[in-house]
């Protein structure tokens, strides 16, 4: 964050002020921003080929695929300049594939899990001796239903916030792990449904899973 605000608050400054001061042929914005820019480069090469958390990776491809081509090489002082210089981006392709492939990885395996944790709680809940909740006056798992979909659409948001090329791939992997947790689901209330009918709850909890449905859907 500080090297991208010192880049783009001198390059402000060179393209207002500076620039004006010699001769075109100097090429003096090019000069300074090619040299910022090899810069910046060589540090976001530097963090990349180090072990890196999936906060981290996630916030370098930020960089790499946002906020360096379009927060700071947008800005309205600088676009004009910069367009004459092509810059390039932050990381050679296959570094950036890399961490990409790193990134789709763990979030797929993070979601996984966390359908199966929750499933784990629901089934939990089905044994216990209380009535399911009810949103707008209809039995239903806010558990399953809500955090389920809520899981897999804000990880997709966020790879799309990355670039529509990560959506789409974390999009593809997680539609297979949707129908891998829902054939889990569906295996897990058979059961409860063959083996629960004495349960006090039980027709509350059927329909309250009957209700999910058509969320799922």
């Amino acid at each position: 964050l500080h090297m991208g605000k010192t880049m783009k608050d001198d390059l402000t400054v060179v393209a207002k002020y500076i620039n004006k001061l010699y001769p075109p042929e100097f090429n003096v914005f090019s000069i300074y921003a090619e040299l910022y820019h090899n810069y910046f480069a060589s540090q976001a090469k530097k963090n990349a080929e180090s072990h890196l958390e999936d906060k981290d990776i996630y916030l370098l491809l930020s960089w790499v695929h946002n906020f360096y081509p379009k927060d700071m090489r947008k800005d309205h002082a600088l676009a004009m300049e910069l367009d004459k210089v092509k810059l390039g981006s932050l990381l050679p392709s296959s570094l950036s594939k890399e961490l990409e492939n790193k990134y789709l990885d763990s979030e797929e395996v993070t979601v996984k899990n966390s359908l199966s944790r929750c499933l784990d709680k629901e089934i939990q809940r089905w044994k216990e001796d209380k009535e399911p909740e009810k949103l707008n006056g209809h039995f239903q798992s806010e558990l399953l239903g809500i955090f389920v979909i809520q899981s897999i659409y804000s990880s997709q948001k966020r790879a799309e916030d990355i670039s529509k090329a990560v959506g789409e791939e974390l999009s593809r992997r997680l539609m297979k792990e949707l129908p891998a947790f829902l054939r889990s689901y569906r295996d897990a209330f058979e059961d409860f449904k063959e083996k629960s009918k004495k349960h006090r709850h039980y027709k509350p909890i059927l329909i309250a899973n009957i209700n999910n449905c058509w969320n799922f859907r």
